[in-house]
């Protein structure tokens, strides 16, 4: 799992580079920081909080998802890849499951529990707001490198 984090993480500067670049706010660590106690904040609640229903909490992590985007990134390249690999994350789930592999005590949606898309994609924003900043990072490290020569 930690490979394929960090593969979302690279991936994003360079879909940047050819698709435009992401928001023109201020970007450091402290906001990095805060977007991943948010994830976790998502995370937690998916697992924790207890709703009528479930489709009142996929609504609610949905919102929440979108709202981590919105509040971290509102590229419309984060976006995409956001939906793209929480699609393709959800459909290989899927897959395992249907085949074996693990298994769902309460799935509600196919084999997954419906808000399984959600929390993909609210990670995979955090890992590609963590991959901008670490490319923001070398671009720094570079450039000071080549002043000092």
């Amino acid at each position: 799992m930690h490979r394929k984090a960090a593969m979302v993480g690279l991936l994003y500067p360079c879909i940047d580079g050819r698709l435009g670049g992401p928001h023109g706010f201020k970007r450091e660590w402290s906001s990095v920081m805060r977007c991943i106690a948010v994830f976790v904040g998502i995370n937690h609640a998916s697992a924790k909080v207890d709703f009528a229903n479930n489709f009142q909490l996929s609504l609610t992590l949905a919102a929440l998802s979108v709202g981590l985007w919105w509040t971290f990134d509102r590229s419309r390249s984060g976006f995409g890849l956001g939906v793209s690999i929480a699609c393709l994350a959800t459909l290989a789930t899927q897959l395992l499951v249907h085949n074996g592999v693990f298994q769902y005590t309460s799935p509600d949606f196919l084999y997954i529990r419906s808000w399984l898309p959600c929390i993909f994609f609210a990670g995979v924003i955090t890992m590609g707001n963590i991959g901008r900043q670490l490319a923001m990072y070398e671009c720094t490290v570079v450039q000071e490198k080549t002043h000092e020569d």
